[in-house]
């Protein structure tokens, strides 16, 4: 049962704690240095705390989309959850103030392609399973 749960739920709830200011705090907290590397070029490459959530969210991503190739019962009960987690990002999107920004938008995006990506690897793969006699 526990493997139904929309792993794009982790990085929901971690904004909605950095947004409540349990985690992060600060103006932006979005823009807070999590690490930098010199990089061979002299350059300075940082990443911020945004850009970390997007990271681990595209990872997670990764992992839906791997489930999503399970054709088992549970799948359709993993696919309907992973729409209520997009439509959860697309009502707070759209209603709270501080969930208006392009880390939040993009992390709705993430939703978004998981619920699509899921759906049409479980047909494809489904497809494949049929045999005809």
């Amino acid at each position: 049962m526990l493997n139904t749960i929309p792993l794009l739920v982790i990085p929901f709830l971690i904004y909605n704690l950095v947004l409540a200011g349990f985690v992060v705090s600060g103006a932006d907290p979005w823009s807070v240095e999590v690490m930098s590397i010199s990089m061979l070029s002299g350059a300075v490459w940082t990443m911020d705390f945004g850009a970390l959530l997007i990271v681990i969210a595209l990872v997670l991503l990764f992992f839906e989309i791997v489930k999503a190739t399970r054709t088992s019962n549970t799948s359709v009960l993993d696919h309907l959850l992973s729409t209520f987690v997009f439509i959860a990002y697309l009502v707070e999107f759209l209603l709270v103030s501080g969930a208006a920004t392009a880390t939040f938008f993009l992390l709705m995006v993430i939703a978004f392609l998981d619920v699509v990506a899921g759906f049409t690897v479980t047909i494809r793969s489904a497809g494949r399973d049929v045999s005809y006699n």
